[in-house]
């Protein structure tokens, strides 16, 4: 009786190890092994005695794992239960790049075999945004204040950029123009709007990568003076108008409208720049610096100390930039001081009272003994070539009131009937969409004289036949 006990005990612990060597064989482990400080490579070992040293230092639960860190693995299907036959294939994930990596465990006692590396954006070699050296300045472009703009290539896709580079100065640290823009700009999104791709922190710059966008509306109208052609006028005042109405319905106001803040590209597309006085407008109103916009372009309740204001204030620059890009000089071209700039407002539009403007008296700067008493005229005295076109005149003038509240908004506007004649699909497009990707929306060629041959009864697209070229 006892030997067959024996016999059986002994059966018995020859099972259990006969199991123990099966399972050391078969059972695969996988683990994230670190080889050097640039990435982590996947490695398979086998759970034996000399592999298995250390290992359980590296390998943590899915839970306390980064999730920037974690890897999705998918198992071949079998009939067996995974501890009775090793697993055959495994397919794995890089949750960084999404690239994949196949390979099958080794058999038995052999290394486990190195797997294929691919080139990574994240490589520390590679470009990468956020890094000043991911971008070459290829030329200067302007300089400012308190930033210099330069013509570069970006090294992380090839494409043009521009780079506008914001001194830091030590004890005044970074300006609060440029947090102003670079936090509005991350957040808009339109095809009408200078599109922000990067931001590169230093200690002694802040450089936002822009989209490169060759030109600006004051350049473009420097090259073809005399009046642009109407129908390019129509092209870039709706864009223009696309572009505010989309920032104006996110309570954004632009606040520096002028030329040099429209810029051109090469099809024509019109875009919003330069944000750094830009202001997200809080419900309710509170009080703004008046010294905003540029004086030429300045609205005359802010020339007069106002500091209570909304879109409107964009508007007025709208109906400037609208009446020069028609007459081909500037609406009006204060050359002294803000008395000036205001008389040449009040030459064409009348001088304000309480009954034309409600409230003006209260204004800080409004002294009626100060200002010559003009009455309004018509704005097609002021600028003829306002005559040549349908319904321009009396868009200008719903644009160029002095009483803030009287002028028309962004989206009123694109209403207006001096866009009748564009395609309809104009108003349909998506925020990101061109305005070109419309069929036979494109620019016509500038002559310069373009006024004279464009008739006064002329419709959308007709007047190419008629202009020199």
């Amino acid at each position: 009786m006892c030997d067959m006990i024996d016999s059986q005990s002994a059966e018995k612990i020859s099972r259990m190890k006969k199991l123990r060597r099966t399972l050391s064989e078969s059972f695969g482990r996988i683990a994230l092994k670190k080889e050097d400080s640039s990435f982590d490579e996947i490695c398979v070992t086998k759970m034996s005695t000399r592999n298995c040293q250390g290992m359980d230092s590296v390998i943590k639960p899915l839970d306390t794992i980064p999730e920037d860190k974690k890897v999705r693995v998918q198992r071949t299907q079998s009939s067996f239960d995974p501890f009775e036959k090793p697993t055959n294939q495994v397919k794995r994930v890089h949750s960084e790049n999404n690239a994949c990596i196949n390979f099958k465990t080794s058999s038995a006692g052999k290394e486990s075999p190195k797997v294929r590396r691919h080139s990574s954006p994240s490589s520390p070699t590679s470009p990468k945004f956020g890094k000043a050296d991911s971008y070459e300045k290829l030329e200067k472009l302007g300089e400012g204040s308190y930033a210099t703009v330069y013509k570069g290539k970006s090294k992380v896709n090839g494409k043009l950029v521009a780079l506008k580079v914001i001194r830091l100065q030590e004890e005044e640290g970074t300006p609060f123009t440029a947090i102003r823009e670079a936090s509005l700009l991350k957040g808009l999104k339109h095809a009408n709007i200078v599109l922000l791709h990067d931001i590169i922190h230093t200690k002694e710059t802040l450089t936002l990568v822009f989209e490169y966008v060759h030109t600006d509306l004051c350049q473009y109208m420097d090259k073809h003076p005399g009046g642009l052609h109407p129908e390019n006028v129509k092209l870039f005042l709706f864009q223009l108008l696309r572009g505010l109405s989309y920032i104006h319905q996110r309570y954004i106001l632009h606040r520096d409208l002028k030329p040099q803040n429209l810029l051109i590209s090469d099809t024509g597309e019109l875009k919003l720049a330069d944000f750094g006085l830009a202001r997200a407008k809080s419900v309710p109103s509170h009080t703004y610096s008046n010294e905003v916009v540029t004086l030429w372009y300045r609205p005359p309740d802010v020339l007069l100390g106002s500091t209570e204001y909304s879109t409107c204030l964009d508007m007025w620059g709208v109906g400037c930039i609208f009446v020069e890009m028609i007459q081909g000089v500037a609406a009006f071209p204060g050359m002294k001081d803000i008395q000036d700039q205001l008389e040449r407002i009040f030459l064409v539009l009348g001088t304000p009272n309480e009954d034309t403007w409600p409230g003006v008296h209260s204004l800080p700067h409004f002294k009626p003994e100060r200002f010559t008493q003009y009455g309004p005229k018509n704005l097609r005295q002021a600028w003829n070539k306002l005559s040549c076109v349908n319904h321009a005149e009396d868009l200008a003038s719903k644009l160029l009131q002095c009483f803030p509240k009287n002028r028309l908004s962004a989206q009123a506007a694109l209403s207006h009937e001096y866009f009748s004649d564009l395609p309809p699909r104009l108003w349909e497009l998506t925020d990101m969409s061109s305005i070109f990707t419309v069929p036979n929306v494109r620019l016509q060629p500038e002559t310069g004289e373009s006024m004279r041959a464009f008739g006064k009864n002329n419709s959308y697209g007709k007047g190419v036949s008629n202009s020199k070229h």
